[in-house]
């Protein structure tokens, strides 16, 4: 998802391979929040668990159906603050793949089950996939009955068409590579259904369909998290005959029980019903309301007031209220009753790249990591009802992960540190950070308790649209400039350990410009524990392994985690059937209603 410039830039990211041009990222005030995740939490204190509130009956959305309802009709208004694609192999946008839930259905997607919006169910196909080898190869059957509007069955055939269309660059531009990592032969790049030379070769050969109703891949890596990258818009079906290639988000199919009929900028994004879409075939979605409107462009008060008022059901954006809405809804009883307070994975961190003297001694990277104090550090950002306290790599919904022991600085232990690494009296080095006020601020407050040690961090502001493609997310340039000491916010793509720590963690990453092991980590001995964790052989014993690595990580001192951004959501007065949709960051349109009364 390249970053737009918004308030705080995230520092979500996932390793850019043979193309050259790196993916588009997001920020998190565009974002947010390609994992939101909720329950689970473990370590903080008293003030890092929910936000206080004075009557109400808050997170409604979060463990239950906020006003259930299965009343149909009317029209649910949606409001956001920008589309950036309504083609589903070019959006990056979280909020987007939300309303994509309305017009596209993949092989899996996430569930609209309060509590479990963050796991896995069958979508198009029928159960969640079959792997014999760990992971390499993956094997799905469709069910029978689906259909893109129009009334053509949707085939297997239809499904890898959608997924060669990643690997255009005409679309590529923009969306998810997961494909072309895990799909794709380094020996014989494949370059999409519009290359000749590619399509005479048979197409995309990792992917097999050997009748309608069957799709096979083979993957070049066993991951266990495949069926995550199925679920993304992404990976889903498009019909070959009706692809205009870059402008097919113009006009996308629909597979779901909803169509697009208009885009205007006036109007909106108009959505009315899919008469082609059977409910017997979809376990996921309700299609409750005639039609969706969705005004985009809008500012976060816009979209607060349009909520306040009754003017907008649900926003997309994942943002949560301004801190004006915010101070508003303190004490008011009955817009309490509207909120869900909701982490949203999103991590603030201190990356202290290894390969920037002195932060290539351990001892020196400790001395940092003592000396952080993570409660100035959540006063900076506004406090608990913004961030919580965090000193593990593990995103708090994520159970089974190490204690969070929510240590205070201990300056001794930097100084005995700041001695074994050669540098009693300290060094000087430089902290980039993001040039927007809030991160700025942190990186202020980080810089002054690293001086009470005599460390002494210049922060330097760089350009927010570049900071984490080809600033932080390139060594080369993070070595060349000493850049010793990173601010940088990350959030994983999908629920699972994996998807969190591998991009960080695994110092077999490619190093390219939009790479993500901002700490240039490489250590043999996280790594191992990285082929462990992906060879364990159940759940329980999956996870367990994913906490030794994110403890192994952490002993390296190569990350110092700070906060996980926290937001609070407005359900509209006449929303029905809202859920907290974890990895969207907002209500799960795929089952919202409006009232109609």
């Amino acid at each position: 998802m390249t970053p737009s410039t918004t308030s705080t830039p995230t520092g979500r990211r996932t390793r850019t391979t043979r193309r050259a041009a790196p993916r588009r990222r997001l920020l998190p005030v565009t974002l947010l929040l390609l994992v939101a995740l909720l329950a689970g939490c473990s370590g903080g204190d008293a003030s890092d668990a929910a936000v206080p509130t004075q009557g109400g009956t808050v997170d409604a959305g979060l463990s239950e159906v906020r006003a259930p309802s299965a009343e149909a009709g009317g029209t649910l208004r949606v409001v956001t603050s920008q589309i950036d694609s309504l083609d589903p192999q070019r959006s990056y946008l979280t909020g987007v793949w939300n309303l994509m839930r309305l017009y596209v259905r993949t092989l899996v997607t996430y569930s609209s089950e309060p509590g479990r919006t963050d796991q896995l169910v069958p979508d198009l196909a029928t159960d969640l996939g079959t792997t014999p080898d760990g992971g390499r190869t993956w094997t799905f059957t469709l069910r029978e009955g689906v259909a893109f509007e129009g009334g053509r069955p949707i085939t297997s055939q239809d499904v890898r068409y959608g997924i060669e269309r990643s690997f255009a660059s005409e679309v590529i531009v923009g969306g998810p590579r997961y494909v072309l990592d895990l799909l794709d032969d380094p020996a014989l790049p494949y370059a999409g259904p519009y290359d000749a030379e590619s399509q005479e070769g048979g197409g995309l050969a990792s992917v097999s369909t050997p009748d309608d109703r069957t799709i096979t891949f083979t993957l070049t890596t066993p991951t266990p998290d495949f069926p995550y990258v199925l679920a993304l818009p992404s990976s889903s079906p498009v019909p070959a005959e009706s692809d205009t290639r870059g402008d097919y988000g113009l006009d996308p199919v629909s597979s779901g029980p909803y169509a697009i009929t208009s885009v205007d900028d006036e109007t909106g994004i108009v959505l009315d019903r899919n008469e082609a879409w059977d409910p017997a075939t979809d376990d996921v979605r309700t299609a409750l309301p005639d039609q969706v409107v969705v005004r985009t462009g809008m500012s976060g008060l816009d979209r607060d007031q349009a909520l306040l008022a009754g003017s907008a059901d649900l926003d997309l954006s994942g943002t949560g209220v301004q801190v004006a809405t915010t101070n508003r809804v303190d004490g008011d009883g009955d817009l309490l009753d509207r909120i869900d307070d909701v982490t949203t994975g999103a991590m603030r961190m201190l990356a202290l790249p290894t390969t920037v003297a002195p932060m290539d001694d351990a001892n020196c990277r400790a001395a940092v990591s003592a000396v952080v104090d993570r409660s100035a550090v959540q006063d900076q950002l506004d406090g608990a009802g913004n961030a919580v306290r965090t000193s593990v790599l593990w995103p708090r919904a994520l159970t089974g992960g190490p204690e969070d022991t929510d240590p205070a600085p201990d300056l001794d232990a930097a100084r005995a540190s700041l001695a074994a690494c050669g540098r009693p009296d300290g060094f000087s080095t430089v902290l980039a950070v993001a040039d927007v006020p809030m991160a700025v601020d942190v990186a202020a407050e980080v810089s002054a308790q690293l001086a009470q040690v005599g460390i002494a961090a210049e922060v330097r502001p760089l350009d927010a649209a570049s900071f984490y493609a080809t600033e932080i997310g390139d060594p080369a340039t993070v070595a060349a400039n000493g850049y010793g000491v990173v601010l940088a916010t990350y959030t994983a793509d999908f629920p699972t350990p994996a998807s969190f720590l591998v991009p960080l963690v695994d110092g077999r990453s490619i190093r390219t410009p939009g790479n993500t092991d901002y700490a240039s980590l490489a250590d043999p001995g996280v790594n191992g524990l990285v082929d462990a964790a992906r060879a364990a052989p159940d759940p329980a014993a999956q996870t367990a392994a994913w906490a030794q690595v994110a403890q192994a990580a952490a002993d390296t001192h190569a990350y110092v985690p700070l906060a996980e951004n926290r937001v609070q959501l407005l359900a509209g007065q006449r929303l029905r059937n809202g859920v907290v949709m974890q990895g969207y960051g907002g209500y799960d349109v795929a089952t919202a209603g409006v009232g109609t009364d």
